[in-house]
């Protein structure tokens, strides 16, 4: 996906939120962006993940993409349960496995006790779960999160965490806001930070933080493959276009012919599962918290039951703003309701629902 001399402003006449973006987003990879309130990071969001239409410049290559907002319009006419097997539905998932789908995103957010609970009865905390669930049931190509921790207990924030090195390690893009600077240290891609309307490389950016600079819990992974195949993800592993190994692990090839990966916890399951799937798949020897001794072997060539498969569906993009509706070569999911569908007048959150429109890039006229 890419942006190329990306602007946007609200109204004729309005001041520019941003001017001249440009921004390459490969698949299999974790963004952060930052700046501060005001600054426009949440229109880059939108515009990334086609809620917003440019004013100016062009998006391209665009996968199908889900989106989580800083507020969650909770006023809608659906148990927690049947919002998200509705949009499942939207998604080209089937009755049951829709149900399925919605029934396990609950269960790991833990709040399956809330099913059948009215969404406008539901907590905020709760409510931000929903939220999130639906941004993760089919699987999409590009996950946009604007602050998408914030209402989180300590528990579903470890859950979001894991998902997100789960849809990386599966090949998909993630671009995130967090206030937290510590949010998904160690395993961000490249960090970006809007200024005065523009887009910026972080001075850090383009290099993952190592795993051994990362502060907070981590896990040793030793591992076995057959001689000479490197891990996936790491220079010589033979599968083209191996995705990064999740969580840019420690990576320390041993004598006796074994590896040692050392990954911050959050993302140790999403590790174990590109090990497990890697082609041939790796033997994983034992796993343990870093320097607590403690560990215990595996087995070898299945996976070990972290994430969900994800299946595949479209609906289409309802952009806002200035000009027309957007379309593009897939469709957006925000949590709103499907039915509803965006203002062309002005800004509003997306609609899910009918088939993709004709691929097409994103574009405005360039001023």
């Amino acid at each position: 996906m890419r942006l190329d001399g990306v602007g946007r402003r609200y109204g004729v006449r309005g001041p520019w939120v941003l001017r001249e973006v440009r921004l390459d987003v490969p698949a299999g990879t974790l963004l952060r962006i930052e700046g501060t309130n005001g600054s426009g990071k949440s229109t880059l969001l939108r515009l990334l993940a086609g809620i917003d239409r440019p004013t100016t410049g062009r998006i391209t290559g665009r996968p199908r993409s889900a989106y989580v907002p800083e507020r969650f319009p909770a006023a809608l006419p659906f148990t927690a349960a049947g919002y998200l097997t509705h949009l499942g539905r939207v998604h080209g998932l089937r009755g049951p496995e829709a149900a399925r789908r919605a029934t396990e995103w609950l269960a790991r957010f833990g709040a399956a006790g809330h099913a059948r609970t009215p969404l406008a009865e539901l907590s905020k905390g709760t409510s931000q779960k929903v939220a999130v669930a639906q941004a993760l049931l089919a699987a999409p190509g590009l996950l946009v999160l604007d602050e998408a921790w914030t209402g989180l207990d300590q528990g579903a924030r470890e859950v979001l965490d894991r998902a997100v090195a789960e849809r990386v390690a599966d090949g998909g893009s993630v671009v995130f806001v967090d206030h937290d600077p510590q949010r998904l240290a160690g395993a961000a891609d490249a960090r970006y930070r809007v200024a005065d309307g523009r887009l910026l490389p972080h001075e850090e950016s383009g290099q993952a933080e190592s795993a051994a600079s990362v502060t907070g819990p981590r896990v040793v992974i030793e591992a076995e493959a057959a001689p000479g195949t490197a891990p996936p993800g790491a220079p010589g592993h033979p599968a083209d276009g191996a995705p990064r190994l999740p969580g840019g692990p420690e990576v320390v090839p041993r004598p006796d012919g074994m590896t040692r990966l050392t990954v911050p916890a959050v993302h140790s399951d999403a590790l174990l599962r590109a090990l497990l799937t890697a082609r041939p798949p790796w033997h994983i020897r034992s796993v343990t918290g870093a320097g607590t001794g403690t560990g215990t072997g595996i087995g070898t060539g299945t996976g070990i039951g972290t994430g969900t498969d994800a299946g595949t569906g479209a609906g289409p993009e309802d952009g806002s703003g200035e000009g027309a509706p957007a379309s593009g070569p897939a469709s957006t999911t925000a949590p709103v309701a499907p039915s509803t569908p965006a203002s062309p007048t002005a800004p509003a959150p997306a609609s899910a629902a009918g088939p993709v429109s004709a691929p097409a890039p994103d574009e405005a006229p360039l001023p």
